[in-house]
């Protein structure tokens, strides 16, 4: 999965695939941009150096909602922990970093 960040919002991609995990920001987005988009949707936060959205692991289940089956809770449990073990969860284990690339 990962999530579109256009002008007019954000949209998450293949919610199934809990092994691409990343933001795309459309071309020509500014990092003032980029940041207001991630917090007014409720996405998260940009990181410090702007590399990185902090995922809300609740607007992860969000947007995800009615679009994947009945075995993803257990896949996204499994890439969280992965997540973990690399330091990229939140230590309370309520976002996790998401790469930024841009389009």
């Amino acid at each position: 999965m990962y999530f579109r960040i256009t002008p007019g919002g954000v949209e998450l991609v293949d919610p199934g695939d809990v092994r691409a995990f990343h933001v795309v920001v459309t071309e020509g987005a500014t990092e003032g941009e980029l940041a207001d988009t991630v917090r007014r949707t409720g996405l998260g936060e940009l990181s410090d150096d702007g590399e990185h959205v902090l995922v809300r692991v609740d607007a992860v289940r969000r947007l995800a909602a009615g679009r994947v089956g009945p075995g993803w809770e257990d896949d996204l449990a499994g890439m969280l922990g992965y997540a973990r073990s690399k330091g990229w969860l939140s230590d309370d284990g309520t976002a996790v970093r998401a790469h930024v690339e841009r389009a």
